[in-house]
């Protein structure tokens, strides 16, 4: 069983990482510490800006079992540790195990070794996408996983969410493939990419997507963001932030996050806070209207350089139908809690920098372009006639979200 690690990171512009601490479970808590040679550097940063500053402090999380955000937010989610666990025959593990246990190619600029002075890259091989999606096919069916599929299924440990996904590489592009499930009713996958899409009709910056057919299923590809060859033709990565962690919760407290909270954090930690929360703003706006409910606090990121925040292009967007009229966000919107309206969204636009008329402006905007575009982005993406219609009012441009007054 692991109990000892050390946490190697990517520092901003590098080729190769660092050492810069030990994690380590101590009576059922798990512990970070910076390590003395790693402070000692001249271009040494900080894990996450405040929570973690650099020094010689045992950091713990505020419960047992719990990682430190930054290191969390490297850590497989849902998904992840369902492939750890099936591939494994094991069940829940602890959470340092399933750091020990993950592919190499997580989120970010972090990763985990039994050594602090050899660092082994994960050497997977490579794998189609038709590999993938038939190991995570076997997976979701929870069927024996043929001896050829073992190596294409590693790609899927170490990455968040709850569907079926995996990371790979053509050649020039880092990509996130995102499966259709055995489980789904209806078109998630084109819905995701025609929302992506929509999204930047209205002034959002999105990852950049594309659709691909592997084996008859649908498979939504994403640029990762997290990751740029350099002009010397080397990989470098890019340190992440969830909003979750720069916010301070952990999972068990994600009801609490708060959009204000995070604009007003951009806008004292970002480089350009004033554009940050904006457009932070504009996504909020975004996801009441199209009904984009999974808008939780680790599906918001930004870039972390040591010294500056950055938003990250927007991610997992995707519209979810209304059971009834009113509905609530993931997160807290304004006075009147996470209730899912523009009224609720203009309460405290004040919080993200903006004068009431500005606020007022970019609903406008975003209303007006998505009443323009989102049939014709749906349709587009071949998202069938009769889920356009079940989406039409309950969950894109709903009365009740569109509400100004409460």
């Amino acid at each position: 069983m692991t109990s000892e690690l050390y946490v190697w990171i990517w520092l901003p512009g590098a080729r190769e990482p660092v050492v810069c601490g030990r994690l380590w479970s101590e009576q059922d808590n798990l512990r970070f510490v910076y390590g003395r040679s790693y402070r000692a550097r001249t271009d040494a940063i900080p894990l996450a800006p405040e929570l973690m500053p650099l020094g010689d402090r045992i950091y713990t999380a505020r419960r047992a079992g719990q990682l430190p955000g930054p290191i969390a937010d490297a850590a497989p989610d849902a998904w992840g540790r369902r492939v750890i666990e099936y591939r494994d025959n094991t069940s829940e593990l602890a959470e340092i195990e399933y750091l020990a246990k993950s592919h190499g190619d997580r989120i970010g600029a972090l990763h985990f070794q039994a050594s602090p002075t050899r660092y082994r890259p994960s050497d997977t091989a490579p794998a189609t996408l038709e590999e993938l999606l038939r190991a995570a096919d076997t997976l979701e069916r929870q069927q024996p996983l043929p001896p050829e599929l073992a190596a294409a299924l590693e790609h899927g440990t170490s990455i968040g969410g709850a569907r079926p996904k995996a990371t790979l590489t053509d050649g020039e592009r880092f990509l996130i493939a995102k499966f259709s499930s055995t489980t789904d009713r209806w078109s998630v996958v084109r819905s995701e990419w025609a929302c992506m899409r929509l999204a930047r009709r209205c002034g959002i910056r999105t990852a950049e997507t594309s659709l691909a057919n592997v084996a008859g299923k649908d498979t939504l590809l994403v640029e990762r963001f997290d990751r740029a060859v350099g002009a010397d033709g080397h990989l470098r990565r890019r340190l992440m932030l969830s909003a979750l962690s720069l916010l301070d919760l952990d999972d068990t407290e994600a009801r609490l996050a708060s959009y204000p909270q995070l604009a007003e954090l951009l806008r004292q930690r970002a480089e350009d806070g004033r554009r940050d929360a904006e457009e932070l703003f504009r996504r909020m706006v975004f996801n009441i209207l199209v009904g984009n409910i999974d808008d939780h606090a680790k599906n918001h990121a930004t870039f972390w350089d040591g010294r500056w925040l950055r938003l990250t292009p927007a991610y997992d967007l995707s519209p979810m139908p209304r059971v009834g009229q009113e509905t609530a966000q993931a997160m807290e919107i304004g006075a009147f809690g996470r209730s899912a309206t523009i009224a609720n969204a203009l309460s405290q636009s004040g919080r993200f920098g903006l004068t009431a008329e500005r606020a007022v402006a970019i609903v406008d905007e975003v209303e007006s372009n998505i009443a323009q575009h989102w049939r014709a982005e749906f349709q587009a993406c071949d998202v069938p006639d009769i889920e356009i219609g079940r989406l039409d009012q309950t969950a894109i441009l709903a009365p009740a979200a569109r509400r100004r007054e409460n």
